[in-house]
């Protein structure tokens, strides 16, 4: 054997071992770390191997789901905030007004100022919302002589800004309650261009439903001063109020089950439109049981340093007055302010301790920004992943022995060349896909299966040509160099177009493509090295071992 034969053995040999390594060494324990270990058994040998190849939902099981973030109520819940925050700021600059509402989502006014004050409450204005760096995209304009205020407007790039930010933080606030439902291996990610759409993959999940619920919960926890109530009924609270509502007011229901509701129907309260804190002000949450309800549970939590540095003010000036617990816009609970509060409270009902935990778990990953719309869902049962895998995999194995006794039968001993070229191309794919932890789905068995197909017709076009060269009546030797050169550039050429072709799946199609594009793209690439590097090796290992080579077996 020549040093030229040595290097190529001992670089095949290299890419061997690192295969076996990479999809047989490592294993993955209970808290989804690998480490290096060593099989002892088929046992250890079958974990490490299942554990390094990640199984899309299509073989696995579980929830694919595509949610739409509702980003302009982010906007609408600023403005809501910008409100209370105004009206504050006045306060506290001495500053007398008749009311500070909001028309519209982008738009709030200030009216009833004082006319020897309207200099300074543009000042005011212009420092806190027009110059400041916290607030700095509000245009700061005149109301007409008889309204005696101002307008702040949002302008356009505060509110691209914030439905980004909605969209970032539902993403985040996802993330959390996945992790706390304890789902390994999520995949959670921005899915489209500009359509505020979030992809969210859940291998091996049970119980859908329950999760769905989770996931679409806003958990917005609001708490509201109650300015009239209760009401038998919609018809008769708006007939209190002349029909119409204050601006700075709206109606809400009693939520089913919540403390106090009769026997006779749900009530209606008459609430302030701000709220005095929100479930983004919470520290802790947690679920307990209802002393006042056996059997029943509820929902404790405490108050940031912020939030508490409102509520103990607030709740300080108005004791004797209402106050309405308010969750995704039901009422939960009413009761009056006895005393000041600081930095607790309590959310009451009829939960059950699943509703209890699941809301408590909710609350403490925070609420979303803004509500979700479920665009796209698709659920595979575990046992309909098994089907998919073994049919995959006995596709597979039958394509792979057919193509084997072809062969073996056309080729002959030049058959088994082959199919040592493809069964090490398989090994480097499936090593690659363990080291770069992509996810190997149905499609990707569909590339699979055309990586096998490819390498087949490598192997054609090769000993196709060397039979040609070997009729011309050149050498052994010289017949099997030539067949693979001249073969080479034809092998390339299609290669190097299938693999564009896969590149542009991968950059514009979705996540079944897209595992089909990376599949076949890897096994192309393997496949250029078996069926030219390793192929051409073993001829020339089998052809040098004779001091004379007079034919070959093909």
């Amino acid at each position: 054997m020549t040093s030229a034969l040595r290097w190529k053995a001992t670089i095949i040999l290299v890419v061997l071992l690192v295969c076996l390594l990479g999809l047989t060494g490592f294993h993955k324990g209970t808290d989804s770390k690998t480490r290096f270990r060593f099989p002892r058994s088929l046992t250890d040998l079958r974990e490490n191997v299942s554990g390094r190849i990640n199984l899309g939902l299509d073989l696995r099981g579980g929830m694919h789901l595509i949610l739409q973030v509702q980003v302009d109520e982010a906007i609408n819940s600023e403005t809501d905030q910008v409100v209370e925050r105004l009206r504050t700021l006045l306060r506290e600059q001495a500053i007398g007004y008749q009311a500070v509402r909001k028309p519209d989502a982008t738009h709030v006014q200030i009216t009833g100022i004082p006319a020897e004050q309207l200099e300074e409450a543009r000042r005011v204005l212009q420092e806190n919302y027009a110059g400041s760096a916290v607030s700095p995209a509000y245009v700061v304009g005149s109301l007409p002589a008889e309204q005696s205020g101002f307008v702040l407007e949002m302008s356009p790039s505060l509110q691209a800004q914030l439905r980004q930010e909605a969209q970032r933080n539902s993403i985040e606030t996802i993330r959390q309650r996945v992790d706390a439902l304890g789902v390994s291996e999520p995949t959670i990610a921005e899915h489209g261009r500009g359509e505020w759409e979030i992809l969210v993959q859940l291998p091996g999940v049970d119980d859908p439903a329950r999760v769905k619920s989770i996931l679409q919960s806003t958990a917005m926890l609001e708490i509201k001063l109650v300015e009239d109530g209760p009401y038998s009924s919609e018809t008769e609270a708006l007939a209190k109020t002349g029909g119409i509502l204050p601006p700075d007011s709206m109606l809400l229901r009693e939520a089913p089950g919540a403390r106090g509701a009769q026997a006779g129907g749900l009530q209606w309260y008459i609430v302030s439109r701000t709220s005095v804190v929100t479930g983004r002000d919470l520290r802790s949450a947690r679920s307990e049981p209802n002393p006042e309800r056996p059997g029943a549970y509820q929902i404790s939590f405490s108050l940031s340093r912020d939030g508490a540095a409102r509520f103990g003010p607030f709740t300080e000036r108005n004791v004797g007055r209402p106050l309405a617990v308010v969750l995704d816009n039901r009422i939960q609970s009413v009761a009056e302010i006895q005393s000041r509060i600081d930095d607790a409270g309590r959310i009451t009902g009829t939960f059950t301790l699943q509703q209890a935990s699941d809301l408590a778990l909710v609350l403490r990953s925070g609420s979303l920004p803004a509500s979700i719309r479920y665009l796209e869902e698709r659920t595979v049962g575990p046992s309909l992943g098994a089907d998919s895998i073994r049919a995959g995999l006995t596709s597979a194995v039958v394509g792979m022995l057919a193509v084997s006794v072809f062969m073996l039968f056309y080729y002959r001993l030049s058959g088994v060349n082959a199919i040592v070229a493809l069964a090490l191309n398989l090994l480097l794919l499936l090593a690659a896909l363990a080291y770069v932890g992509a996810t190997l789905t149905l499609p990707g068995i569909a590339g699979v299966a055309l990586t096998i197909g490819m390498g087949v017709d490598s192997n054609v076009l090769v000993f196709e040509r060397i039979r040609e060269e070997l009729r011309l009546g050149k050498a052994v030797v010289a017949g099997m160099e030539a067949g693979f050169d001249r073969a080479f550039t034809t092998i390339l050429d299609t290669h190097v177009t299938t693999i564009v072709s896969a590149m542009f799946l991968f950059m514009f199609g979705t996540g079944p493509i897209k595992g089909f594009a990376v599949t076949l793209t890897i096994g192309l690439v393997a496949n250029l090295f078996t069926s030219i590097y390793v192929s051409r090796a073993i001829f020339e290992t089998l052809l040098s071992r004779q001091a004379r080579p007079t034919g070959l077996s093909i």
